[in-house]
């Protein structure tokens, strides 16, 4: 059996950037899977996309699939033959199927029973002929939301295909896919290179491709090269570039040969908040911005091409040309804001619905602001500011900049605070109110953009599932998944103490009678804490670990990432799995038993395994106490694990259900004072 290199190439119009890579993965994930479905083995398997291709490489791909022996067991001999002797129609329809008659197959005897059965070998299919549904197979399944079709044809995809290239070695693969049979001929470039080249072998089509066609095949190599060039040309100027990756991703699927230039814009436009200039040269015209050393934007900016000529002159003016509209849209809706002030916008709030059974976002901001003094009480912040930005947070969304650059919300609401002479601390709030925005975001740090934060995310979460808008499957309107997250986060990284459940039960106080459901504050509740399972998944910590906090059911989140944190390092002690099994037998038994209250009664202590285990339980209580009320829970678990040694000679020695009815329940008296001890960090019998 031999192996050789295999091609796939589709060629078509200009694919969605935004998706480039995307739709290049999933066919190499496609493909790949299979491959191996159809036992066609492979050394590996490469992907290459530009904006007018989708190309696999497969090295070494087998010939032809092995030769399998089959086993097949037909119908039960009972129901195989009719009572004169003759096969029945199951049997023959059996037998005819696989190419044999009945009395050809044999018999196969089990306990049972007996079967017609046949033992036989089926002889590989070759690679070349399979390939061809393979590659449709794999094109069919890719993630396309909307598909098309294009002149006669009624073949459909993302866009129109032009060329089909399927190569086994230097043996061109008929075939037809989307309407296009499969030829050598591909097209190159559409200006760099040869518009058509053809490829003899799937071994040169890269480097062909790349010096024939003026086609940068490789999507990674085409982002290295761009990020590169990006990079110098900023430093030239002592300047550094703004490689943010979705952009250098966009820009990569717009392009076949990057090549990236320098230019300007006037000084002027500096005047307006960098991010809004910086906004349309990104989002726009996927300009790449340059800083100085000290942060602030320069008039400069980086853009690649798909061409090179040899005097970029005018290819450079060209694109200063083109953004210059944009920057001075940005300066007239800066300057014609600016002539308010940022409180001036607020009334306009009051137009601005956000929700039709919550209010406007005047009324959203009244709450909030209510919500966010509530929280500056329990966490040390200024309640006046805290009012004050809560007042502010959301007027930027009615002037002119934002409403035309939505991505600039909070942003410019805190330039414009800033300019307006308001304190830092609430122009900060302004914009850290959306933080965390994505995952790894940073978040606030400082009391008054924290309690604002809080009161937005936890406003939100309360008012939406009060009207019962949950979110359902991956729909999320709202951004109720990443508010309870940010909120988390603010909550535990900043060491924020205070009841979560007394938060959600002031907001749905507020909310009053916008509220539908009674069961809003438990369901909110229940909501974050679910999210706090997600945010431990990503760090590694177990869901048993999660759960067993989660049974004592802490109020605050702080406390229970403390309780975590000290339930994780108690599970690597030796002690634990012990103690865990004996919380669980203590609990068993517990559940089993009636009236168990009272005191335990040191005259009924006959056994020295019962008196030792009272004695170090009456040690050990006022310790762990003390460290429960500092919240020391890890040195509260340490010393649990002293009590291993008593526990397990208590239940060696000492029969807790003791004929003595006195007895017996002054023994349950103790299990329950061990239970009591051992689950008020944690329920650690659900750690094993």
């Amino acid at each position: 059996m031999s192996a050789q290199n295999l091609l796939l190439e589709l060629g078509t119009e200009e694919l969605p950037p935004k998706a480039l890579r995307k739709l290049a993965q999933a066919l190499y994930d496609n493909f790949a899977a299979l491959l191996k479905k159809e036992d066609l083995s492979f050394e590996d398997i490469k992907w290459y996309a530009t904006p007018r291709r989708l190309a696999l490489y497969v090295t070494a791909l087998i010939d032809k699939q092995p030769d399998k022996s089959l086993e097949i067991k037909g119908p039960a001999v009972k129901a195989a033959f009719n009572a004169d002797g003759t096969p029945s129609k199951a049997a023959v329809g059996w037998a005819k199927s696989h190419g044999i008659t009945v009395d050809e197959a044999q018999r196969l005897k089990t306990d049972k029973g007996e079967w017609l059965y046949i033992k036989t070998e089926k002889k590989g299919c070759l690679a070349v002929e399979l390939i061809p549904e393979l590659f449709r197979q794999a094109l069919a399944a890719l993630p396309i939301p909307k598909l098309m079709h294009w002149g006669a044809k009624r073949d459909e995809f993302v866009r129109p295909v032009h060329t089909l290239c399927m190569l086994y070695g230097s043996e061109l693969i008929p075939g037809t896919i989307l309407g296009v049979a499969s030829s050598k001929t591909i097209r190159g470039h559409r200006f760099l290179g040869e518009r058509t080249l053809d490829i003899n072998c799937a071994e040169e089509y890269v480097e062909k491709l790349r010096t024939v066609g003026a086609v940068i095949a490789d999507y990674d190599e085409r982002k290295q090269l761009i990020a590169q060039q990006v990079t110098a040309l900023a430093a030239s100027i002592n300047g550094k570039a703004d490689l943010d990756d979705a952009l250098l991703e966009e820009v990569t699927s717009l392009v076949e040969n990057p090549h990236v230039y320098l230019a300007s814009f006037e000084d002027r436009f500096l005047k307006v908040p960098a991010e809004a200039l910086v906004y349309t040269m990104k989002g726009d015209q996927k300009y790449f911005p340059i800083y100085a050393a000290d942060g602030k934007l320069l008039p400069k900016f980086a853009f690649v091409s798909n061409i090179c000529p040899t005097d970029p002159s005018t290819l450079i003016a060209g694109n200063e040309r083109v953004v210059r509209p944009r920057l001075a849209d940005a300066e007239f809706f800066f300057n014609t804001d600016r002539k308010h002030n940022l409180e001036y916008f607020y009334d306009r709030l009051q137009t601005i619905v956000y929700q039709k059974d919550i209010g406007t976002m005047a009324e959203r901001s009244c709450l909030c602001a209510d919500l966010a003094s509530y929280i500056a009480n329990l966490i040390g912040a200024d309640e006046s500011l805290c009012r004050r930005a809560s007042h502010l947070a959301k007027c930027d969304l009615a002037t002119t900049l934002v409403t035309e650059f939505t991505d600039t919300q909070g942003i410019m609401g805190m330039h414009y605070a800033e300019l307006d002479g308001e304190d830092p601390a609430v122009s900060r709030a302004i914009f850290e109110q959306y933080l965390p925005r994505f995952a790894g975001d940073i978040i606030p740090t400082e009391p008054v953009p924290m309690a604002v934060s809080l009161a937005e995310k936890a406003m939100i979460l309360t008012a939406i599932f009060g009207i019962n808008q949950l979110p359902k499957g991956d729909k999320d309107p709202y951004g109720l998944r990443r508010a309870a997250i940010g909120l988390i986060r603010i909550v535990i990284e900043n060491k924020l103490n205070f009841s979560l459940i007394d938060v959600i039960a002031k907001c749905a106080e507020l909310l009053g009678s916008r509220v539908k459901s009674k069961d809003t504050v438990s369901q909110v509740c229940d909501y974050i804490f679910n999210r706090l399972k997600a945010y431990y998944q990503d760090q590694g910590i177990g869901a048993e670990i999660f759960q067993a906090v989660l049974s004592v059911k802490p109020e605050s989140l702080l406390d229970f990432d403390l309780r975590v944190k000290a339930v994780q390092q108690f599970k690597q002690l030796p002690e634990a799995v012990d103690l865990a099994a004996a919380y669980k037998r203590v609990s068993n038994i517990l559940s089993k038993a009636d009236n168990v209250s009272g005191s335990v009664n040191p005259e009924l202590l006959q056994e020295p395994a019962e008196q030792q285990l009272v004695a170090h339980l009456a040690t050990l209580k006022p310790q762990i106490d003390s460290c429960y009320q500092q919240g020391q829970y890890s040195q509260a678990l340490s010393k649990l694990a002293e009590l291993r040694a008593d526990v397990d000679t208590f239940f060696e020695k000492v029969m807790v259900n003791a004929p003595d009815p006195a007895l017996q329940h002054n023994r349950l008296l103790i299990l329950q004072k061990l239970a009591a001890i051992l689950s008020t960090t944690a329920d650690i019998s659900v750690l094993y």
